[in-house]
């Protein structure tokens, strides 16, 4: 067993390696405070036949027992990921990805594990830390180290790696940072309307921290690394390579000019086709040492190749793209406000050959989510749900609900708006947005951030500042290096990187950036983060013509909230043994009830009627008697010269026998009997505090007994 010591942060981190899992092909165990992670890389000896990508698996699971509990449900046990898990995942999958080795094909699953939770130190930086420690001590090809770090800033100084409590209360920014010795390969993360400049302050920060743990893992290699496998990359014969280049580079680069997607798809795919089938025909022949699939394998990897050089020198050399547009403009943009009658807020975002069709519903308090962490349990008031249905990209493929991408996309929407949603005190809805993707020609989860911020002021929800997104990418080819604004799927499939930027007109909400090479420079961030700044204005101006602020009226079919506040200490009387009385309020009247420690009632409905209704039956539970109210009570008991009625838990009246009904009453048992519901109205209250009721008065008033 090796133990290997840094700092991160001030804090000691620990890279223990030889005492856990010793048959996987790196394991570390990486521990910070009394958060501990056991992360492990294996590689499969040899590619699959056949295999054209290189499968990498990057898995994060936490234990309960980390954390001293057991789950809950029936079976007792950890089931599927959850959404922090599923979003911990790719955060260690999207910095490890490209060190890799090109051409390296073989099967590569990495997995870390929460074994230790304490709240203080939270555990997907050392997740991270953990994985690309175990490739580099492993025999997998892994290029160099990466390592991360997440960044607060608290009163304008940058911390790195705060506790979730100073992220949350205190700190205007929360970002992790991946990078390698040189470069940055990964951000992600969200900040209140940070400017341009501060963010990068911020980076280049967290840069230089994560050098120490970039260091120790070298030195970790040198000490005590195993061997690296030896592998080849695949090599394609180059007769076919000359005879595809020679018959499909001229149509590939005409179909790439056509500028709707679905008709430069459908030309791409003939010219594929074909030089498929005129390859087969000439190299698949009797004697022939060629496969039909391995030539087919060779020549749409080609394809891809050609498809990739024209695109990519048609930006360089001549400042032009797919679609037409120079590199900084942005696709037109159309906007539909209200576009659907019943939600209570809806927008039709489309920019481009991508569209959003975006809903914000308002729920009661009980409609809130309930997340059970290993950090403790809380509620989330403001939802926000990404779909990708295949059709937006006119394929067919099984539905089974939202990928890893959906959970990714969503989440980096929701945080971009979180800041500006008001906070449950001052706002005290649910807040749900759900965006479904009904075309897609890039940067959807772009168009879903415009579109949620539409939807939220469409719903009459009291929002901050409007927010909008934009993706940018980059074409780095040698020294000379492009930023595209607003970039297509093609570039963003074809290109080097996809850097998302949102944010209001004041500064940045959210970040996410992804390499596909070893890295970018600051230079070229700085220039990609002013141009997404000049974008971003760009799009805010066109929602300010669609929308400009939130409605003053909510939807008719939103429901509507009535507060009134109650005594602390009579909040067990509203609630009744086991929630009796509460439960009964709600069925009576089919409103969502919401009782905040502090004495305050919020309650939700659509009918003002039942409304009025469930505020006057919580008043009469609460005993705040109010002269001049009914009350419907309850008789508990009957005398000579009347009855008394309860009005409120613990709180009788009177009701004398003249006050019963008009006109002269014998026997009180003539009109009452004990256990009976009654309508009485407040008539006094002494100084003694004992209260005078009248039916009588009451029936008048309401027209029933």
């Amino acid at each position: 067993m090796q133990i290997f010591e840094t700092t991160l942060g001030g804090k000691k981190v620990t890279f223990e390696t030889g005492r856990m899992a010793k048959q996987a092909g790196g394991s570390v165990v990486v521990r910070c405070g009394d958060t501990m992670v056991l992360s492990t890389a294996c590689a499969a000896k040899d590619p699959k036949p056949g295999q054209g990508f290189f499968p990498l698996t990057c898995e994060f699971q936490e234990k309960t027992y980390a954390a001293g509990k057991i789950p809950g449900g029936f079976f007792k046990r950890e089931g599927k990921l959850s959404e922090h898990e599923i979003l911990t995942s790719r955060l260690v999958d999207r910095p490890l990805r490209p060190l890799f080795p090109e051409g390296f094909l073989n099967e590569v699953q990495v997995i870390s594990t929460v074994i230790s939770a304490d709240k203080e130190n939270s555990a997907d930086t050392l997740a991270l830390l953990g994985a690309s420690a175990a490739l580099t001590i492993s025999d997998i090809p892994f290029q160099e180290p990466v390592a991360g770090v997440r960044l607060g800033r608290v009163n304008g100084q940058f911390v790195i790696n705060p506790t979730p409590q100073v992220l949350d209360e205190s700190s205007d920014m929360d970002i992790l940072v991946a990078g390698t010795e040189s470069s940055i390969i990964m951000v992600e993360g969200d900040a209140n309307q940070v400017d341009e400049k501060t963010m990068l302050e911020g980076i280049f920060f967290a840069h230089k921290e994560i050098q120490n743990a970039i260091k120790l893992q070298k030195e970790m290699r040198a000490k005590c690394g195993k061997e690296k496998m030896e592998w080849t990359a695949p090599t394609a014969p180059q007769e076919i390579l000359n005879f595809v280049d020679g018959m499909a580079t001229e149509p590939m680069a005409a179909a790439l000019k056509i500028q709707e997607k679905q008709k430069r798809y459908s030309t791409k795919h003939d010219v594929e086709h074909k030089a498929v089938e005129e390859a087969v025909k000439k190299f698949v022949t009797e004697g022939s040492d060629y496969a039909e699939a391995d030539v087919k394998k060779v020549v749409m990897g080609r394809m891809e190749q050609i498809a990739s050089k024209v695109m990519r020198a048609e930006i360089i050399q001549n400042k032009k793209r797919i679609d037409g547009r120079d590199l900084k403009t942005v696709r037109p943009i159309s906007i539909e406000v209200g576009v659907l009658p019943r939600a209570h807020g809806s927008v039709l975002f489309t920019r481009g050959e991508t569209q959003a069709l975006v809903t914000c519903t308002l729920g009661a308090a009980d409609d809130s989510q309930t997340i059970d962490a290993l950090m403790g349990s809380r509620e989330k008031h403001f939802l926000l749900h990404y779909n990708f249905p295949p059709f937006s990209v006119g394929e067919t493929k099984p539905m089974r609900g939202p990928s890893r991408r959906d959970v990714g996309h969503g989440f980096l929407a929701e945080r971009s708006l979180a800041r500006q949603v008001p906070d449950k005190n001052a706002f005290p809805y649910t807040v749900r947005i759900v965006s479904d993707i009904l075309e897609s020609n890039g940067s959807s989860s772009m168009a879903t951030v415009c579109g949620g911020s539409l939807a939220l002021m469409d719903a009459g929800v009291p929002t901050g500042e409007p927010v909008a997104g934009i993706a940018m990418g980059l074409i780095a080819e040698g020294k000379q290096m492009e930023v595209l604004t607003d970039i297509l799927g093609d570039e963003d499939h074809l290109g080097d990187m996809d850097f998302k930027v949102t944010g209001t007109k004041k500064g940045i909400t959210g970040f996410q950036l992804d390499t596909k090479i070893s890295g970018i420079s600051m230079e070229v961030m700085e220039k990609a983060l002013h141009q997404a700044k000049d974008a971003r204005l760009f799009i805010l101006g066109k929602m300010n013509e669609a929308l400009s602020a939130p409605r003053k009226e909510m939807s008719r079919y939103a429901p509507k909230i009535r507060k009134l506040t109650v005594r602390q200490s009579k909040i067990k009387d509203v609630i009744g043994p086991g929630g009796k009385n509460i439960k009964g309020v709600i069925e009576a009247t089919g409103v969502k009830v919401d009782i905040n420690d502090d004495g305050v009632v919020n309650i939700f409905s659509t009918d003002p009627e039942m409304t009025t209704k469930a505020v006057e039956m919580i008043e009469a539970l609460s005993g705040e008697v109010e002269i001049g109210r009914i009350y419907n009570g309850v008789v508990r008991k009957i005398v000579e010269f009347g009855a008394f009625v309860n009005i409120a838990p613990g709180t009788d009246g009177l009701v004398h026998i003249s006050e019963l009904e008009d006109g002269r009453v014998e026997r009180v048992e003539d009109v009452l009997k004990e256990g009976e519901k009654c309508l009485v109205k407040v008539l006094e209250i002494d100084r003694q505090g004992r209260i005078r009721l009248s039916r009588r008065q009451a029936i008048q008033e309401r027209g029933v007994a």
